[in-house]
């Protein structure tokens, strides 16, 4: 509640007039401090012109998935760390490096206790992306001679399936497991895809694009019946659902900084002691961090990724309720007021703050497009630039028109009811707009079966 409270004061201050030009150059994109209320936000007569795009003032950010808003209270911490703590966390031959390593060591114990584990079993390094690497290859590479086999799953991020593709070029081979209609992983089909030379497991945990949470219990059991080390990306799931690294069974674990109102550039990597799991490094160098990520640690990510976590273990129940709050109320706002509106993956087994919308009859491109007063994604950024469907959505089975009008709304600590009704109405209103201009919806609400119709082609 304090971290609110912070930001409704940072709010405040950013709509003063003095304030316009130092909110346009530091770029205060944060959800709260984008929009100072709904009626102020838009009343503003001044216009931001980027890319070509003309927008009143800065969106409302709904995009939570993407990256999260730094929580002021990290920025504080770094930027202390920034002043006293500047040596070398290598260096052990005088006090400047002691102070650093000792604050590395502090915010490797806050990692440690956010997901059930030891200090000593935390590698940091820069995110979730190049812990996917490290464990995909450096596992399979370590165990080259006798594990030539990688199980995951159809809907993992692009950085595993890219990783799981280089190694079929090297030779290996991967099952890609497909998912049900809701996103989850069928657990018997598991099983049955574990070989003698499996040497690999990775299943998301929680999903980046449709938000849908795994049962990582069961998966975890089912590795350590067949003795298959398992690997799970956790950076869209810690400090948003509970992780326990022994309740789950996992083997590694991947973690990003900036999904959890941390900064950018860094994350971690859970690696397991007991029983032991190896793993060749990704990179050669001072032999920092166990020997698995070489290269001096940046103090102050660190630091600040250490605060997050703690910040997040100490909050999570509140900002599970306050986001599964906004969730219903932006759900139930859109669907009073629109038909063909289905939500992609589980609803049952979910993260909250992971809303992923279809909209029938609409493209969803154009839909983006108009949106331009809410900063919202039609699926992960590292795919966002391509105009195809979510390959997410298609391994769901959800139709090709439909996987095209997806939006993602992502709903986070900082996020205010006054920005989900703001969202709620343009969202509505541009939907409207299109269907007005859409010949199908017409033909739809004069009862007619578009699926049944013979089109001609000229």
């Amino acid at each position: 509640m304090a971290s609110k409270a912070i930001f409704s004061t940072l709010r405040r201050s950013l709509t003063k007039p003095h304030a316009a030009a130092v909110s346009r150059r530091h770029h205060f994109s944060t959800s709260s401090a984008a929009a100072a209320t709904a009626s102020e936000s838009y009343a503003d007569d001044s216009a931001i012109v980027m890319k070509g795009v003309r927008i009143s003032g800065r969106p409302l950010y709904l995009d939570m998935q993407s990256t999260t808003p730094l929580d002021p209270r990290v920025f504080d911490a770094m930027n202390a760390s920034s002043i006293y703590d500047y040596g070398n966390p290598h260096s052990r031959t005088h006090l400047y490096g002691w102070e650093a390593e000792n604050a590395v060591e502090a915010a490797r114990i806050q990692v440690a206790n956010l997901i059930g584990a030891s200090p000593k079993e935390i590698v940091f390094l820069s995110g979730a992306t190049e812990a996917n690497n490290t464990v995909v290859k450096g596992v399979m590479h370590f165990y080259k001679d006798k594990k030539r086999h990688v199980i995951t799953t159809q809907t993992e991020h692009k950085c595993v399936l890219d990783s799981c593709r280089h190694l079929q070029q090297e030779g290996f081979e991967v099952t890609y497991l497909p998912v049900k209609t809701d996103g989850l992983v069928d657990l018997e089909m598991l099983k049955e895809a574990i070989r003698p030379d499996t040497g690999l497991v990775s299943v998301m945990a929680v999903n980046n694009e449709i938000g849908v949470v795994q049962p990582m219990e069961e998966i975890g059991r089912i590795c350590k019946e067949h003795k298959v080390p398992f690997h799970t990306d956790a950076a869209q799931a810690i400090g948003k659902i509970p992780v326990d690294v022994e309740k789950w069974n996992v083997s590694f674990m991947s973690m990003s900084g900036h999904k959890i109102y941390g900064p950018k550039g860094v994350g971690a990597m859970y690696v397991r002691r007991r029983p032991r799991v190896r793993l060749e490094p990704l990179m050669n160098g001072g032999g920092q961090e166990r020997g698995l990520r070489s290269g001096t640690l940046a103090t102050q990510q660190v630091v600040g990724f250490g605060v997050a976590c703690e910040l997040a273990m100490k909050e999570m129940e509140y900002d599970e309720k306050w986001v599964k709050k906004l969730q219903e109320r932006l759900l139930n706002g859109v669907r009073e007021k629109l038909d063909g509106v289905v939500v992609n993956g589980s609803l049952e087994s979910r993260y909250a703050g992971n809303l992923n919308l279809s909209f029938a009859y609409v493209e969803g491109e154009s839909l983006l497009m108009g949106l331009k007063e809410v900063a919202v994604s039609s699926g992960s950024a590292c795919t966002s630039a391509s105009l195809e469907p979510s390959y997410v959505l298609r391994a769901l089975g959800v139709d090709e028109d439909m996987a095209h009008t997806s939006i993602r709304f992502g709903i986070g600590r900082f996020t205010t009811e006054e920005e989900i009704d703001k969202a709620v109405e343009l969202t509505v209103r541009q939907v409207e707009k299109l269907r007005e201009m859409s010949p199908l919806y017409e033909m739809v609400k004069e009862g007619i079966d578009i699926k049944n119709i013979q089109w001609s082609q000229h």
